[in-house]
């Protein structure tokens, strides 16, 4: 019995270790901060209460604080990039060379004292107790007096200081549009630890990665500026500034700063811009949601910024309806930044002059919603999996609501990846976001190749269930960080096809897609793979009696086809370079894959015509 018993509990041991290895978890973060602004030396001082809670089955010895600012100071990694990359972000350095010959400038690298960012760490304790930290560039460095026990919470209390830098990159003062404080990446932020480890990377130049939970945020800010963000105001009547409830009585307490109080539930991140001389606009959906547009008060702006509020709640409808549920109460656009730039219930959006100017990028900003602030992925690791779903489904949205067509998906992007195939510089898409050897690779990979997973998903799945995946991903992984292996495993359950050959090919590798017709002969047809990689084909033939018909050639690793009208052939494997079938009648014209959503890199082998 004794035995017996002994063995019982080494199999339940083994059994829970098992499953703790497996068993999904992630990392909780509470803030509670208090932050003083000196709008006249674009200076803030702030309190930090955060309680930490270790979900991980690890005991942790030390945490990582990100310090973004400190990237807006001469020499630091941010700066030596721009300085050595071919292709910098024009907007952060200045061409002192001509069109034709460029010579580059870091505008970082000019900064004075007081037109740096900086964000420093004053005093940091763990549960009451001073614990050692050092800043390395954007990245403190803290050393734990006692070790973060698997399922404990902790409680880390910090001084902190920054400045805002002049405006570079997402964040900063006095942007291009006289916008006073776009404050993004403003408040020392913990890293996040996860089944990889840490994820402590420094700002160089691309985007985040946070753990999820709740903040509540008071700002004291000169009483005449006008601030948006994330989180619901707390004190709307203390406040005013088009926030009110206009059939209560304002109760503004006298002197020269206000008090904004934000609670926000359950997101990655805080992101707030304010300046004295905003306008205000307040739209309430039927479900709800209230929308505010903050924009500079300028007769060149008012027009578009007016047009687009409209638009903005029938792309919401739009991706409620075609993702999944918003679930939050509110969503800000905000004039602030450059360009735009997604934040948790809010956007930071430049410019504003016409409605096309700002109409799609709102679009697009507002999709990232989903994709970077409920599912979450690790950008750093995945870009991919952010910026080219969110610029597939804005681009469907601005499809149909924008431009009146059918909302389906469109070949049309591919452009930017057949420059990148045919000039060499395409990367993996497994490659980290901040080390592509340019920004063009980085961009033409995350954005458009990112996209085209999805797209070319319609041509190997069908429509129908690449719909239902995207629904289904959604809803199975909101606010769980996924990975690229849980998208692919959403599309296999959805549709019954294998994909793994497809994540393999299309983001580990940079082989390319290139099928041909080689030989047409009485009523036989051949084809090649000329590329490396391999994909189901569609083929329409034209008989010589006009009429047409199409047929499908599955992948047999796919193990299944595409629900399709066309006429499916057996199926042709990867090692064979070539496949050859027949059909009933006398042939016209034969063409490879009519809907173009296959990324061939050589489509003037793709038709024959029987002259």
């Amino acid at each position: 019995m004794k035995n017996t018993l002994i063995l019982l509990i080494f199999v339940t041991n083994f059994f829970v270790t098992a499953q703790n290895n497996t068993t999904y978890w992630q990392q909780h973060v509470d803030y509670k901060m208090n932050v003083d602004m000196d709008v006249n030396k674009y200076q803030y001082k702030g309190t930090q209460k955060l309680e930490y809670t270790n979900n991980s089955p690890d005991e942790l010895k030390q945490v990582f604080y990100h310090l973004y600012f400190n990237a807006f100071q001469p020499n630091s990694e941010m700066d030596a990039r721009l300085q050595t990359v071919a292709d910098p972000d024009g907007r952060m350095v200045i061409n002192i060379g001509t069109s034709e010959n460029p010579k580059y400038e870091s505008r970082i690298a000019k900064l004075q004292v007081n037109e740096i960012g900086y964000l420093n760490v004053l005093s940091l304790k763990q549960n009451g107790e001073d614990v050692n930290f050092k800043a390395e560039g954007t990245v403190l460095e803290v050393t734990l007096n006692n070790p973060i026990k698997s399922g404990e919470t902790v409680t880390f209390y910090m001084n902190f200081e920054g400045q805002v830098p002049v405006h570079i990159r997402r964040a900063g003062r006095n942007s291009e549009d006289g916008v006073a404080l776009s404050m993004a990446q403003w408040y020392p932020k913990m890293a996040e630890y996860d089944f990889e480890g840490w994820h402590a990377h420094p700002y160089i130049a691309r985007e985040f990665h946070g753990a999820w939970g709740n903040f509540d945020v008071t700002l004291h800010i000169d009483k005449n500026y006008t601030v948006g963000g994330t989180g619901y105001l707390q004190n709307p009547q203390e406040i005013g500034h088009g926030y009110e409830d206009k059939n209560q009585k304002l109760k503004v307490k006298k002197g020269d700063k206000l008090s904004w109080h934000f609670i926000a539930p359950k997101v990655i991140d805080f992101t707030w811009a304010a300046d004295p001389n905003y306008t205000h606009d307040l739209v309430k959906m039927e479900n709800g949601i209230e929308l505010h547009f903050l924009y500079k008060n300028d007769k060149k702006y008012v027009k578009a910024w007016k047009k687009v509020q409209p638009y903005t709640e029938k792309a919401m409808n739009f991706y409620n309806e075609n993702i999944g549920q918003y679930p939050w109460k509110q969503y800000s656009v905000i004039q602030g930044g450059d360009g735009g730039m997604e934040y948790a219930m809010c956007t930071l959006i430049a410019g504003g002059e016409t409605f096309n100017s700002i109409a799609g990028t709102i679009f697009h900003e507002l999709a990232h919603t989903w994709f970077q602030h409920i599912l979450a992925t690790n950008e750093s690791k995945h870009s991919w999996m952010d910026e080219g779903f969110t610029s597939y489904i804005s681009s469907l949205a601005s499809d149909t609501i924008l431009r009146d067509l059918n909302g389906e998906p469109s070949e049309r992007s591919y452009r930017g990846y057949f420059y990148a195939v045919n000039n060499g510089i395409e990367e993996p898409l497994t490659t980290h976001a901040d080390r592509f050897n340019t920004n063009t690779a980085f961009g033409i990979g995350s954005y458009t190749k990112g996209s085209m997973f999805l797209t070319q998903l319609n041509y190997i799945i069908g429509e129908d269930n690449v719909k239902e995946t995207i629904k289904k991903y959604f809803n199975d992984f909101k606010f769980k960080h996924p990975t690229p292996n849980d998208i692919k495993r959403t599309a296999e359950k959805v549709s019954g096809i294998q994909l793994d050959w497809y994540l393999n090919e299309w983001i580990e590798t940079t082989h390319t897609i290139d099928y041909a017709i080689v030989k047409v002969e009485n009523k036989e047809i051949t084809l090649a793979r000329v590329g490396q990689m391999p994909m189901p084909i569609d083929v329409r033939v034209t008989y010589i009696d006009g009429t047409k018909e199409d047929f499908n050639i599955p992948l047999r690793m796919m193990r299944g086809n595409k629900p399709t009208d066309a006429t499916i052939l057996k199926d042709w494997t990867w090692a064979h370079p070539t496949y050859t079938f027949s059909t009933k009648n006398d042939i016209k014209s034969v063409e490879i894959d009519v809907s173009l959503l296959m990324a061939d890199v050589n489509r003037e082998n793709n038709k024959f015509e029987n002259e």
